[in-house]
């Protein structure tokens, strides 16, 4: 089913001479997802990074992601900062056993991104995002979306990134389907991810 996914991104993926682009690919112990990613140098003043994603997990949970980021450096004495702030949709089915119907929905969050890159002959980065969609921004079953993740990364070769990380990807679903003030968590793993960029 991952290389169904794989192929429908690649579809789907906006090419055009403007953009670079790149394929992440991230593995759990109970999760897979793959992200297509462009980088639209026409958008805005520091551009913006562009992503369609597929998530699976041991669950049989498919969560479908689209995601624009803008970002840009800080001019100051910290060259290696780099900030950004974005909007991310979620949307899917979360697999649930009988009796209880499987939930369906979507969720638009914002979001920001932090990235500190250290200099090297290999450089390495340290990354934090975070996204979150309240119930107003969210459709059908899902009342809300958080997902935070961290992680660091090591830059093989220019067009080769490799990271390890962790991620807390959560659904708010339905009063009275959950223990009250639970949410329904579809990643909450560590994970490794090489990306590789052409």
């Amino acid at each position: 089913m991952l290389h169904r996914a794989l192929i429908l991104i690649l579809a789907l993926a906006p090419f055009s001479t403007a953009m670079a682009a790149a394929i992440d690919f991230r593995l759990g112990s109970e999760m897979a997802e793959v992200i297509y990613k462009t980088q639209d140098a026409d958008f805005g003043y520091g551009g913006a990074d562009i992503g369609l994603g597929i998530l699976l997990n041991d669950e049989d949970d498919l969560l479908a992601t689209g995601s624009i980021l803008v970002s840009g450096s800080n001019e100051g004495n910290v060259r290696g900062l780099h900030f950004g702030v974005g909007a991310k949709i979620f949307a899917g089915i979360l697999d649930f056993p009988s009796p209880v119907d499987n939930q369906t929905g979507a969720s638009l969050a914002i979001g920001a991104q932090v990235r500190y890159v250290f200099p090297g002959k290999m450089p390495m980065a340290i990354l934090l995002e975070g996204f979150a969609a309240p119930d107003v921004t969210s459709l059908s079953d899902f009342k809300g979306t958080q997902e935070i993740r961290l992680a660091v990364e090591l830059e093989i070769t220019p067009s080769a990134r490799a990271y390890i990380g962790y991620r807390k990807l959560e659904v708010e679903l339905s009063d009275g389907l959950l223990p009250r003030n639970e949410e329904y968590e579809v990643d909450d793993k560590a994970h490794v991810g090489v990306r590789f960029s052409f």
